[in-house]
């Protein structure tokens, strides 16, 4: 348990957070101006009203919120001992150990629940994102992109929702290397709900932050919140396939406005997978990149490439009905007719397909009208 004043200093940011009209960002500002939290609240109120975004109505609550500090302390060692008692700690912004990134960001989460290490938050880490729905191309792309960034040290930060984060954090444990989960629900609300083996094998090796309390559902406004701790935590965004309305595209966006690099990956001109990244790309909000060395030389790192998976094909030479069959496809041979039965297209159109496919050297034929990608 924390020292008394520290924990009254605990206590004092929940009272703070417990009044209407008080964030992130008043907090800090109060902390800043005062020094300390208990100053905050031992301030006279013409000194409260001098601070930047404080005004009358919001002095006058602040003062009388101490009336309450009694009540709110008994809540507030109760809900620690729940967070203790559960394996998860707590971390506020005037922490030395809080992340450097983050304390610099738009409306920083000034205090933060975490469940593994904690250090991890200041080592270099770069944001892997992407839609919940990804395709071939983008399974693969981040498999091969995780697991080089990995191979060169640095720290993967993605969301833990269900597609490309998912598979970021998956193939970042695969590889032994460090991964941060970004979630936007209290620690004790695990969501998407498959999830929970890979939250507690990522709170063992990893970090799982939130700046949700326990309890917190995770509701829809959560998640745009969530996503500028992910980009601010990160040197740099990674956008895997997104759609323009899609939750990475967005993280995107308040990458650029958080002044980090951003990253997209170029995709198939008919997929609405990848219409988010072409049009970073096409509107200079990212840069094309074909392989982690693209990453790696803006960062001045010596690129340590490695190749267990494949790298990716590009998708964007292959027609919408090329693409479809191509998703079917897999290093198991599969015969024409269930490729048709999957793609809902005949055998004779699958058969035309399949051999531009062979053309272009996605597809290889094996004896008896079996199929693999090549």
């Amino acid at each position: 348990m924390k020292a008394k004043s520290e924990f009254d200093e605990f206590v004092l940011l929940k009272v703070l957070h417990g009044i209407d009209g008080i964030g992130n960002i008043k907090i800090i500002n109060l902390r800043d101006r005062f020094g300390s939290l208990q100053n905050v609240f031992n301030s006279d109120f013409n000194s409260l009203i001098e601070v930047d975004g404080i005004n009358e109505i919001l002095a006058k609550r602040i003062k009388l919120a101490i009336t309450n500090f009694s009540k709110y302390r008994l809540i507030v060692e109760s809900d620690l001992e729940q967070v203790y008692k559960k394996g998860f700690a707590l971390l506020p912004f005037w922490d030395s150990k809080y992340s450097n990134n983050l304390i610099n960001i738009y409306s920083p989460p000034t205090l933060v629940y975490y469940y593994g290490n904690i250090d991890l938050i200041n080592s270099d880490c770069i944001a892997v994102v992407g839609t919940r729905n990804p395709t071939k191309y983008g399974i693969e792309n981040t498999k091969f992109f995780t697991e080089n960034l990995v191979h060169n040290n640095f720290t993967i930060v993605s969301g833990m929702a269900r597609g490309i984060d998912s598979i970021s954090h998956e193939t970042c444990l695969k590889y032994s290397g460090n991964t941060i989960a970004v979630v936007g629900s209290g620690l004790d609300w695990i969501y998407p709900p498959e999830n929970k083996e890979l939250f507690q094998r990522i709170g063992k090796n990893g970090l799982v932050i939130s700046e949700y309390p326990l309890g917190a559902k995770p509701d829809s406004k959560n998640f745009p919140e969530r996503n500028r701790i992910i980009s601010g935590l990160s040197e740099a965004v990674v956008v895997i396939e997104t759609k323009i309305s899609g939750g990475a595209f967005l993280t995107a966006r308040i990458a650029n406005d958080q002044n980090r690099e951003v990253y997209a990956i170029p995709g198939n001109i008919n997929s609405q997978q990848s219409e988010g990244n072409n049009f970073l790309i096409k509107s200079n909000l990212a840069k094309l990149v074909q392989s982690s060395d693209d990453i790696l030389t803006d960062f001045n790192k010596i690129s340590k490439t490695v190749f267990s998976v494949k790298p990716p094909k590009d998708l964007t030479s292959l027609s919408l009905f090329e693409q479809k069959i191509y998703e079917v496809l897999s290093e198991n041979p599969i015969h024409i007719d269930q490729i048709a039965e999957k793609t809902n297209f005949t055998v004779v159109e699958c058969s035309i397909h399949l051999l531009t496919l062979e053309m272009k050297n996605f597809a290889i034929q094996l004896p008896g009208k079996y199929f693999t990608i090549s």
